[in-house]
C-alpha cells in the first residue's frame, strides 16, 4: 500500500484540478449558448488542443498501443496515417466554413440545430433524427471511456471493476454538469498537455531502460522481424487490402464528429482557425507516433510473457508501473484518465446539449428560459452517464472495438451531410435526411454482418459513408430546388470565405 501512496496523491491532485475547473466555470454558464458553446469565445490554443484531446480518448494510450502491441506496427501505422490526414482536412475544409455558417444560420448552437436552420426544415424531422443518432452513438462512445477508466483503476489499485468505473466517471460527470463548454474546453487543453507528455516520456524512458535503440532493436527482432513492418503483421502475414483501406478510412470519421465540430463553432474568431490548425497537427502527429511506439516498444520491454486478448490494452499501465517511482507513475497514469475524460466530457456535453436544445426546447417546451435549458442539459448529463455505465459493466469489453463502432456511426451519419451542407448549394433538406438515415442505418446493419467475413470485414464506415453521400445527392436532385432564402444564405457564406 505504501508504494501506492504517491500514485494516489498524483491522482488526487489531478482530480482536484479537474473538479476545481468545473466549480470555477459553473458561474460562467448563464445561458445555453455559454453552456453548450462557450458563447463562441474560446481562443485558438484552447480550441485546438481541446479538439484534439477530445478526439483521442482513452483509445490513444490504450486502444492504439494495444493494437500495435498485439498486431505489430503495420495496421496501427495506416490507421495513424488516416487519422492524421482526416484531422488536417477537417481543419482545412470544414472548420472556418462551419464557424461562419453556424453563426449566420440563426446562431445555431448544435449540429442538429444547424441542419434545421441550414435547410429550413419546419418538420423538425432532420433535427430529431440527427439527435437520436447523436445520443445513441455518443452513449456508446462515453461507455468506452468508462471501460477504459474501469481498467485503469482496476489494474493500478485492484479496485473491483464495477466500482472503478464510478470513480473516474463521477468526477467527469461533476465538472461537465457544472461548467459546461468552458469547463470541458479548458480541462481538455490541460489534459492534452498531460497526454502528450506521457505519450512521449514512457516509450523514451523504456528505450533508455532497455539499453538504447540497438538493444531494443535486438529484442524486437527476436520477437518478430516484421514487428516494425508497415506491410506485414507480427506473424509475417501480408496486410490485406481490406485491412489497409479499413485503417485509412478512420480519417473519414472526422467530418462527422459533433464533439470536434462544436470546437470549430465555439472558437472566438474564424480568423484564428489557421493558427489553431497548425497547433492541432503538431499535437496529433507526435501523439499518434508516440502511441504506436508505446505498443511496439512495450512488446519488447514486456519480454517473454506477452499480454493476451484485451489485456494488450494495458501495456501503457504495465510499463508505467515498472519504469517510474510512485508519484511520477501517478502523473503518467493520470494521462490515461486525462485521455478518457477529455473525450467523454465533450461527448456527454454534446449529447446533453442535443437533448436540451433539440428535444426539450424544440419539441416539448419551446418557451423554456435559458436557466431551465441549462438545467435540462445537466439532467441529460446524468441520464446519459447512467446508461453508459450500464453498457460498460463487462470488464472484457475492448476499448478499441467500442470506439471503432461509435466512430463509424458518427462519422458516416454526419460526415457526408456536413460536407454537402457546407459545399453543395443544391443540397436539400430531404436529401440531408436521407443521408443521415442511410449512414446511420448502414453502420448498424454492416456491423452485424461482419461475422459473415469477406467484404463485410471492411470497416463499416466505408460503405456507410459512400451510401450516405449517394443518398444525399440522389434525393436532392430528385427533390425541388432549395428556396431562394436558403441559396442566398449559402452564397453569403461563400462570400465570407
Amino acid at each position: 500500500m505504501s508504494a501506492q501512496i504517491g500514485i494516489i496523491a498524483a491522482f488526487a491532485l489531478y482530480l482536484l484540478v479537474m473538479l476545481g475547473i468545473g466549480v470555477y466555470f459553473s458561474n460562467k454558464s448563464e445561458d445555453l449558448s455559454d453552456y453548450v458553446l462557450g458563447g463562441r469565445g474560446i481562443g485558438k490554443w484552447v480550441t485546438s488542443l481541446s479538439a484534439q484531446a477530445s478526439d483521442m480518448s482513452g483509445w490513444l494510450l490504450m486502444g492504439l498501443p494495444g493494437l500495435a502491441y498485439a498486431s505489430g506496427f503495420g495496421e496501427a501505422f495506416w490507421l495513424a496515417v488516416g487519422l492524421s490526414a482526416g484531422t488536417y482536412l477537417n481543419w482545412k475544409l470544414v472548420a472556418q466554413r462551419l464557424r461562419v455558417y453556424t453563426q449566420m444560420a440563426n446562431d445555431s448552437l448544435t449540429i442538429s440545430d444547424f441542419f434545421e436552420n441550414r435547410f429550413e426544415d419546419n418538420t423538425h424531422l432532420l433535427r430529431i433524427i440527427s439527435s437520436i443518432f447523436i445520443v445513441i452513438f455518443f452513449t456508446l462512445y462515453v461507455s468506452s471511456g468508462f471501460i477504459a477508466g474501469g481498467k485503469l483503476f482496476n489494474t493500478v489499485f485492484g479496485i473491483q471493476y464495477e466500482y472503478a468505473i464510478l470513480i473516474g466517471g463521477g468526477v467527469l460527470v461533476f465538472y461537465t454538469f457544472l461548467g459546461g463548454f468552458f469547463a470541458v474546453s479548458w480541462s481538455d487543453m490541460i489534459q492534452g498537455f498531460v497526454m502528450l507528455f506521457a505519450a512521449i516520456a514512457v516509450p523514451a524512458y523504456a528505450l533508455i531502460n532497455m539499453g538504447g535503440i540497438s538493444a531494443a532493436s535486438e529484442r524486437i527482432a527476436a520477437i518478430s522481424p516484421t514487428l516494425f513492418s508497415i506491410t506485414k503483421d507480427i506473424a509475417g502475414n501480408n496486410l490485406s487490402a481490406i485491412a489497409v483501406i479499413s485503417s485509412l478510412a478512420w480519417g473519414l470519421g472526422y467530418f462527422g464528429m459533433p464533439h470536434i465540430l462544436v470546437r470549430f463553432m465555439g472558437i472566438d474568431s474564424a480568423d484564428n482557425i489557421k493558427d489553431a490548425r497548425k497547433i492541432a497537427m503538431v499535437w496529433v502527429i507526435i501523439s499518434l507516433a508516440s502511441a504506436m511506439f508505446i505498443g511496439v516498444i512495450g512488446r519488447a520491454y514486456s519480454g517473454a510473457a506477452p499480454l493476451a486478448g484485451t489485456d494488450s490494452e494495458k501495456i501503457f499501465m504495465v510499463m508505467v508501473q515498472s519504469l517510474f517511482v510512485t508519484f511520477l507513475a501517478g502523473i503518467m497514469l493520470s494521462a490515461i484518465l486525462a485521455a478518457i475524460m477529455s473525450t467523454a466530457d465533450s461527448q456527454l456535453l454534446v449529447a446533453a446539449s442535443s437533448i436540451s436544445e433539440d428535444f426539450y426546447k424544440a419539441i416539448f417546451k419551446k418557451e423554456a428560459g435559458q436557466k431551465e435549458l441549462v438545467w435540462a442539459g445537466r439532467a441529460a448529463v446524468i441520464i446519459i452517464s447512467i446508461v453508459a455505465y450500464s453498457i460498460s459493466l463487462n470488464p472484457n469489453s475492448s476499448v478499441f472495438k467500442v470506439v471503432s463502432f461509435a466512430w463509424a456511426g458518427l462519422g458516416a451519419t454526419f460526415g457526408p451531410i456536413i460536407i454537402m451542407a457546407l459545399f453543395w448549394r443544391r443540397t436539400t433538406g430531404k436529401g440531408a435526411l436521407a443521408g443521415v438515415l442511410a449512414g446511420g442505418i448502414t453502420v448498424l446493419v454492416w456491423k452485424n454482418l461482419s461475422s459473415l467475413g469477406g467484404i463485410f470485414t471492411l470497416y463499416e464506415i466505408v460503405p456507410a459513408f459512400i451510401l450516405s453521400m449517394a443518398a444525399i445527392i440522389i434525393v436532392s436532385l430528385l427533390d425541388e430546388e432549395p428556396s431562394k432564402e436558403i441559396t442566398d444564405l449559402f452564397d453569403k457564406v461563400q462570400q465570407e470565405m
